[in-house]
């Protein structure tokens, strides 16, 4: 927006004139913004809650092992597959869940080589088709 400063008194009345709109702008901005946070849909203690019922270990601090990232994938697949439900034009989130789904494939896939019996405790822990 051009403001001139002829139409006004002073140059001082101009750019006060000039502040007060730049200042009501940003305070748009800001409240546009805050009003688009995001917001996480799992807190921390939720993710302990996860590692330690599922982890190898049964300890909340085990995010390594196969089992609680399995775990964590499948919590992120259903949350995604009811937003999907919603919003089914969606296709960001769409190729987001095609890609957890292919790494907890991939993770299920390591278990059988490495454990069965781990593999299939996971799969009926989580009701996970084979």
């Amino acid at each position: 927006m051009f403001l001139s400063h002829i139409n006004y008194k002073s140059k001082a009345e101009w750019y006060d004139k000039k502040l007060t709109l730049a200042f009501n702008q940003t305070q748009r901005t800001k409240v546009h913004t805050n009003k688009m946070a995001r917001v996480a849909y799992l807190d921390p203690a939720a993710k302990e809650e996860i590692f330690e019922k599922n982890s190898l270990s049964k300890n909340k601090k085990d995010t390594g092992s196969a089992e609680s990232q399995i775990a964590l994938f499948t919590h992120r697949i259903n949350y995604l597959t009811e937003h999907l439900k919603e919003h089914k034009k969606d296709h960001a989130s769409r190729l987001g869940l095609l890609k957890l789904v292919g790494k907890r494939r991939s993770l299920l896939d390591y278990l059988i080589k490495t454990d069965v019996l781990r593999y299939r405790a996971i799969i009926k822990e989580l009701g996970i088709r084979k």
